[in-house]
């Protein structure tokens, strides 16, 4: 998803994927289920839990982010309101402008064998400065 249309946008002309906040008494998977249908018109029909984030920030609260895979859906892709969604092949998204933290649980993310883990990630301002996987400290490029 690019992030072109929403107002005061931390994230403005960014890509992310797909997902949102939690609606009360959700799960994470009934939550992306709806997000990802609301935001892109698919409907899911695969999906695998794969990790949780927590983004750590001097200027944003603390947010967690609990990431899905999918690889079975119905329906068309559709645009939503907060920007374009589009099929990246994984060779070129990597190079999309995103959050740094982002391309970190990507690579995870790339790997159908990485276990379920857990990622830390701290910001000041919008530069990454500490990154940790299932409490072990990764280098920051």
């Amino acid at each position: 998803l690019h992030r072109t249309k929403k107002e005061n946008d931390q994230s403005h002309d960014k890509w992310l994927g797909i997902g949102g906040k939690f609606e009360d008494g959700e799960s994470p998977e009934e939550c992306i289920l709806r997000e990802t249908r609301e935001e892109t018109g698919l409907t899911l029909t695969q999906y695998r839990y794969r990790g949780i984030v927590t983004f750590v920030s001097d200027v944003w609260e603390t947010e967690y982010m609990h990431l899905f895979t999918a690889d079975g859906f119905t329906g068309t892709l559709t645009d939503c309101d907060e920007g374009e969604c589009e099929w990246i092949s994984r060779d070129r998204l990597l190079s999309l402008p995103m959050w740094a933290g982002d391309r970190i649980f990507l690579n995870l993310l790339f790997d159908p064998d990485q276990p379920f883990f857990s990622l830390k990630l701290e910001y000041r301002g919008e530069t990454l400065i500490y990154a940790a996987k299932d409490g072990i400290p990764l280098p920051i490029d």
